[in-house]
């Protein structure tokens, strides 16, 4: 895949982000930003600044929705009120692993799968891909970006649905998985009502998942972003349910001004 285009973390510190998206560069909390930042000089660039208590307030002219290009993937970005704008770049490392293990005709499941850029990466090197979120608008907002990213005729299932209920219900049904991928938040609720949460609810999923697993599997990645559940707490998890030897580590992102921003965990089979 190629390099990432329009995305840099520009600095991290004094727990927050500041990162350019495109050329619009948001101010944003970051809980992992625990030293001061770098390079104090840059930070009046941001075009918008992100505040828990009160929203964004911007210091330019909105330009939303706007779109930028990363890992040969085009996305469509917007604010959200939670302080997202619909893309995570450190996830951008696992999209470049899953490139060296998914095959075409191979049929993966992505779990949590948000604005789909999992989805789509595995689509691009020729996978089977069933897209699975609990969130209409995100699914919405997964299937635009597949259109920007000249992906909407490849084999994507778009799946709104709570993850639990579903794989549950693909295992009843026989239906089996060469790859699986999940980035299941820390809390949720589905549209049906079904509430989520990661420390109670991830073990038994992962039984779920392994029910799913062809008998000759690729790969098995899960993420996280919860703080307690740190890489070796995930990787030994992973471990237990799968019966084998893990590689677990944090997702990172470099900034520019040289500071290392750590935004979740990853747990991943086979290890590399």
């Amino acid at each position: 895949m190629k390099t990432a285009i329009d995305y840099s973390l520009v600095d991290a510190g004094a727990g927050r982000r500041l990162d350019s998206f495109a050329g619009v560069v948001l101010d944003r909390p970051a809980v992992g930003a625990t030293e001061p930042p770098l390079e104090p000089e840059v930070w009046p660039r941001a075009t918008a600044r992100f505040e828990r208590d009160v929203g964004w307030r911007w210091f330019a002219r909105q330009p939303e929705p706007w779109t930028m290009t990363i890992e040969g993937l085009r996305f469509e970005l917007r604010t959200t009120e939670s302080g997202q704008v619909g893309l995570f770049p450190e996830q951008a490392a696992m999209w470049r692993w899953l490139a060296g293990r998914v095959r075409p005709g191979m049929h993966v499941l992505n779990l949590f799968g948000y604005t789909g850029g999992t989805t789509l990466a595995a689509a691009a090197g020729g996978a089977s891909v069933v897209h699975v979120d609990a969130s209409r608008t995100a699914v919405g907002w997964a299937r635009r970006n597949a259109g920007l990213s000249g992906l909407a005729d490849l084999p994507i299932r778009w799946i709104v649905e709570d993850a639990s209920a579903f794989v549950r219900r693909e295992g009843r049904r026989g239906h089996r998985y060469e790859g699986v991928v999940l980035d299941p938040p820390s809390f949720g609720r589905s549209a049906g009502g079904r509430s989520w949460r990661l420390e109670d609810d991830l073990e038994p999923l992962l039984d779920s998942v392994v029910a799913v697993l062809a008998p000759e599997p690729a790969f098995v990645l899960l993420t996280a972003h919860t703080p307690g559940f740190d890489a070796g707490r995930l990787g030994q998890m992973l471990e237990r349910h799968l019966g084998r030897t893990c590689e677990a580590g944090d997702l990172t992102v470099n900034a520019e001004s040289g500071a290392e921003l750590e935004l979740g965990t990853f747990a991943r089979w086979p290890a590399t």
